[in-house]
């Protein structure tokens, strides 16, 4: 047994000597070798070590100093078997070793050229240029097309292309400032000053803005010696002025503000030069007062008579209505066919008006700027023109009797006239467009006239005194129309504003005030014959009813719709009787409903272009007269 085991121990030192000496270089010697006769704990380690023998000799890229640690482990290793704990392997990368300084060098390429505007010559971009390569200026030689050889790109300024100079403005303001008040300022451009050098060595590089302190002591003395001379100088006055603070000595010597001193002195007389001038000033606002007293375009009223007499054999006026003129029965009916037209008119006709209660003649504001009155029984020819306007007549109305009527003109007039001899009575005018023009109905108040503005007034005037009595100022636009209700007591207004009001004659406070967010401008208002109800035409392409009662309430069951009013203050009507409700279209048209039913009865085509109004003859129930903007009047 003892020769087995020192057989076994001298075969263990051999192969250590052995693997010493680098005899075995792989595994399978090993394992050649008999390794299956050695003990457990030797042969596992003796693998270990040759592994690891074996990695070190294919790493090439190890640096000598590790390559000698190293192997002086591995010796020390051998050395000791025994003692050598066991080691994990070092990773190696599969990945092969990429030099990747071309790359570096492509990107670097690649972004420098994306960064870089775009060669206007070249005719491929092999990427995706950015917005600001696109719209870059062109950089290079001058440009062939510019005179001065600046791109258009380039251009900043009329001269060709500024840079932004990186001054602040602070310091600008300083600079600037200070060349202006000494002379001298320093160049942006570089570390030195132009100007005044003499006086920069002086001030010792002083700026506006940085005096220093010993600068300012002295500006104050200088101040304060000034405001002792000026003291000096009522020294020799009585002690008790300079005692008393309301004498001029005291706010002097006293004064605390540079204005608290000087007292200006009360000028007793005008020099010559001034006199002159404020008598001319005088004469000039004379003037002005007087011929902005109308403060509409003056010009001078004419008439011309076209009938063959102003009175007949019997000594009657020709506006006299004729005394055989009654109602043939008390029921209308809607007319078919045209009886008659009135042309005389050189523009379209913006409103007709029959003569009160008779309707044997007819009146009619002309766009040409006059007005015309027509005969409707007898020989159907105009009768007399007037012409006292400069532009358009808006509106007209007649008084109760039909003696006289008003009439409002875009020339900011509005004039009342005597209508058999052709007379202007009076002119009125704010300075402000008259869109509509009232009398008050009552027989006693014939005097009281009020006209509805373009500055969302109505005023109201007396027309024998020829003064505004009163101004209802509530509307938030201008005023479209008037219409008196309940006896004459109230009257509704209709504005741009959208909304009515309902107003106390003589009381500028509305009592009732109709706005709804659905609701239209209504440009024409009526009032049905049994006084109970309001017909208003709305821009929204129908006519809606409201009550004249207490509430003023929209009657919604009554509405009448059909004809196409957009646009224009077409004029809504009734029949004497009240059975039916007439209205004017856009499209010439002359529309009739019945006023139960709310049906339409009928429509007749009148005009070419625009009906603007049309009217019911008062007496003959079946006769109804339109006019349009095709300038004729038409009687059915």
């Amino acid at each position: 047994m003892m020769e087995e085991t020192m057989s076994h121990e001298d075969k263990d030192s051999k192969l250590g000597d052995q693997l010493n000496s680098g005899a075995f270089l792989n595994i399978s010697s090993v394992i050649r070798r008999g390794i299956n006769s050695l003990p457990l704990s030797l042969a596992l380690k003796l693998v270990m070590d040759l592994l690891q023998n074996y990695a070190d000799q294919e790493d090439n890229e190890l640096d000598e100093p590790e390559k000698q640690n190293l192997q002086d482990e591995n010796s020390s290793a051998a050395a000791s078997p025994e003692s050598s704990p066991l080691r994990l392997l070092p990773s190696i990368p599969a990945a092969p070793k990429v030099d990747d300084t071309m790359l570096a060098l492509t990107v670097a390429q690649a972004r420098q050229t994306q960064s870089r505007p775009l060669d206007p010559t070249q005719h491929v971009v092999a990427f995706n240029p950015t917005y600001d390569q696109l719209w870059a200026p062109i950089y290079g030689p001058a440009h062939p097309y510019a005179k001065d050889g600046i791109a258009q790109g380039m251009r900043n300024h009329k001269l060709g292309f500024v840079e932004d100079a990186s001054i602040d403005s602070f310091v600008f303001d300083e600079q600037y400032n200070t060349f202006h008040k000494y002379g001298y300022a320093a160049d942006p451009s570089g570390n030195k000053y132009i100007g005044d050098l003499d006086t920069l060595q002086k001030n010792e590089g002083m700026s506006v803005y940085n005096i220093p302190q010993h600068e300012q002591k002295k500006q104050k003395l200088e101040k304060k010696k000034e405001t002792e001379e000026d003291g000096d100088i009522g020294i020799d006055r009585d002690s008790e002025e300079v005692n008393n603070p309301a004498s001029d000595t005291w706010l002097m010597k006293n004064r605390k503000s540079p204005w608290s001193g000087k007292k200006e002195e009360v000028q007793t007389e005008l020099t010559e030069e001034q006199k002159k001038y404020a008598e001319e000033y005088a004469k000039k606002k004379e003037e002005k007062g007087n011929a902005g007293g109308d403060k509409g375009e003056a010009v001078v009223d004419k008439t011309t008579f076209h009938g063959k007499e102003e009175r007949d054999y019997q000594g009657r006026s020709w506006i006299a209505p004729p005394k055989d003129a009654k109602a043939a029965n008390d029921h209308c009916y809607i007319p078919k066919r045209l009886v008659h037209t009135w042309s005389g008119h050189t523009k379209g006709v913006s409103a007709i008006r029959f003569f009160p209660k008779y309707g044997h003649l007819i009146l009619s504001a002309g766009m040409d700027s006059k007005v015309k009155i027509w005969d409707v029984f007898n020989s159907g020819k105009c009768m007399r023109t007037y012409m006292g306007h400069s532009k358009a007549v808006r509106d007209i109305s007649f008084c109760n009797d039909g003696t006289k009527f008003l009439t409002a003109g875009y020339d900011k007039n509005i004039k009342y006239w005597d209508t058999e001899t052709g007379q202007v009575i009076r002119t009125f005018s704010t300075g402000k467009l008259p869109y509509v023009v009232k009398l008050n109905p009552d027989d006693d108040k014939q005097n009281i006239l009020l006209a509805g503005m373009s500055d969302k007034k109505i005023v109201q005037w007396d027309m024998n005194t020829k003064e505004i009595t009163q101004e209802y100022d509530q509307h938030l636009g201008a005023v479209n129309t008037i219409t008196f209700v309940d006896n004459n007591r109230r009257f509704v207004t209709s504005s741009d504003d959208k909304s009515l009001r309902v107003w106390e004659f003589g009381i500028p406070v509305v009592i009732k005030y109709i706005s709804e967010p659905h609701m239209h401008s209504m440009p024409s208002i009526s009032l049905h014959p049994n006084t109970n109800w309001l017909a208003a035409q709305s821009l929204d392409n129908q006519i809606l009813i409201y009550s004249t009662r207490e509430r003023f309430q929209l009657n919604k069951k009554k509405r009448f719709a059909g004809h196409i009013v957009a646009g224009y203050a077409c004029q809504v009507n009734f029949s004497p009787d009240g059975r039916f409700v007439m209205s004017g279209d856009g499209e010439g048209k002359c529309w009739f409903w019945d006023w139960k039913s709310c049906k339409v009865f009928r429509t007749l085509k009148c005009h070419e272009g625009v009906c603007i109004g049309c009217e019911w003859h008062p007496l003959e129930q079946s006769k109804v007269a339109t006019c349009g903007w095709d300038g004729l009047i038409k009687y059915w």
